[in-house]
């Protein structure tokens, strides 16, 4: 046991991440270790990594020096994608202690345990062996955790790494994912969003090696009957995975909220054949179409990427136009980036960086719009909103069922509750203002 050893821990990336990165830092302090927060002296500090881009990868140097500025005697570890992609690059970096790859990671009170002063030590599995699933949820903020339901994606996409960092789809059982989220219920928390790497192929064993009987259908209807958390949330599902049952089941939850996250990446039909998406633009159509007849309300929020190798003005237009026209709420934009040992990088069809920063932009401001939009439609409704519990310079912000963001003046009393407000105007940055039983609240 490691008493009075602190560490600390940044998470990059996903919510999945997060979930794990919380999972992990609990496992320490189980161990005997004390958790302090990153800006802290500690003996050891963790970064949880994301490689979905190139920005991820900076970041993750940028922190290593950061660190030795501040505790140059302190062991670094690097955990997460990134380390299992290219674990020798990061082990290059001067500072780096232990390098801890997908499967090593969870084990890692064990690791720190043997290691010592040698350079820069390198633990990693390869990927056709990683067949490790650990249930994990994010806790620490007391409005909001994040459940793990899935690992690992079988669809090796073309332009996606998270195949060879996180290895095959895998899932526990229903009994077992119902164990951890009961657990979340006894913390408190008032809303859980479930998340994985492709949530929509729940059902694989632990080892990814075989499909079950089981499927996400049938876990979120026994989800639902767990009654001290009052707010689920499905978060990214691919647009072929979700299917009607799934939707027309949100439509009827109390505590499944209405709000989804599809991503699309392209809107044209062309590069996501290029792609090796599993849908193409008629599907998803149909798929949006089906949540707003039976949910108008529902927020939808769509991933896209810009600047696919191929992807010509004509492309990019189809892309712009088909999300224009599509009744969806906001977009997660993203700007392609060439990820070695992906098949997107061997094409010789190169988008300038220039054209793709241009392309991003036309697709941030129309997200904009669409955000704008969805706000309006609902300006004089009632809606529900869980506060969360951060002071911001004055005031605190929250989420309304079909994911709207509020801001208002800061009430301790409200934070962890859930309350009607009505939605009264827009705000700058991307907020609603609100009000309380007709009293105006100033924001």
């Amino acid at each position: 046991m490691f008493y009075n050893r602190k560490f600390a821990i940044y998470t990059l990336g996903c919510k999945l991440n997060f979930s794990e990165g919380s999972a992990i830092s609990r496992n320490l302090v189980s161990n005997g270790f004390q958790q302090v927060d990153f800006s802290e002296i500690a003996d050891y500090y963790i970064i949880n990594t994301c490689s979905v881009t190139d920005n991820a990868d900076k970041k993750c140097k940028a922190l290593v020096r950061q660190i030795l500025k501040k505790a140059e005697q302190a062991k670094i570890i690097v955990i997460g994608c990134y380390a299992q992609l290219k674990p020798t690059e990061i082990a290059a970096i001067p500072g780096i202690s232990l390098v801890l790859g997908a499967n090593e990671k969870f084990n890692i009170a064990t690791h720190i345990e043997q290691l010592n002063e040698q350079t820069s030590k390198i633990i990693t599995s390869d990927i056709k062996e990683v067949n490790f699933y650990a249930p994990s949820f994010s806790f620490g903020e007391r409005t909001r955790s994040f459940l793990k339901i899935q690992d690992g994606c079988d669809y090796f996409c073309t332009f996606c790494t998270i195949p060879l960092a996180r290895g095959r789809s895998r899932s526990a059982s229903i009994q077992k994912t119902l164990a951890v989220a009961h657990e979340i219920a006894q913390t408190g928390v008032r809303e859980v969003v479930i998340t994985g790497v492709n949530i929509g192929d729940f059902g694989k064993t632990e080892d990814g090696k075989k499909r079950t009987s089981e499927n996400l259908f049938q876990l979120i209807q026994e989800l639902d009957k767990i009654e001290q958390i009052d707010r689920w949330r499905i978060s990214s599902i691919e647009p072929n995975l979700l299917s009607e049952e799934i939707i027309e089941f949100v439509a009827s939850s109390n505590s499944f909220m209405p709000h989804f996250h599809i991503p699309l990446q392209s809107g044209s039909d062309t590069i996501l054949k290029a792609m090796h998406r599993k849908y193409d633009t008629s599907l998803y159509k149909n798929r949006i179409a089906k949540i707003k007849t039976i949910m108008p309300h529902a927020c939808i929020g769509v991933d896209v990427i810009v600047g696919f190798p191929g992807e010509t003005e004509e492309e990019f237009l189809k892309t712009y136009h088909f999300l224009n026209e599509l009744d969806i709420s906001y977009l997660h934009v993203f700007t392609y980036s060439e990820r070695d040992n992906t098949n997107a990088i061997k094409s010789k069809e190169i988008i300038p960086i220039e054209e793709r920063r241009r392309r991003n932009e036309m697709l941030r401001i129309l997200s904009e719009k669409k955000r704008n939009s969805f706000y309006e439609q609902h300006l004089n409704s009632i809606r529900t909103v869980l506060f969360e519990s951060e002071n911001d310079e004055g005031y605190m912000h929250g989420f309304t069922d079909n994911y709207i963001k509020v801001k208002t003046k800061y009430d301790a009393t409200l934070c962890n509750e859930i309350k009607e407000v009505v939605i009264e105007k827009l705000l700058l940055g991307g907020f609603a203002g609100i009000t309380f039983e007709n009293e105006e609240i100033k924001a």
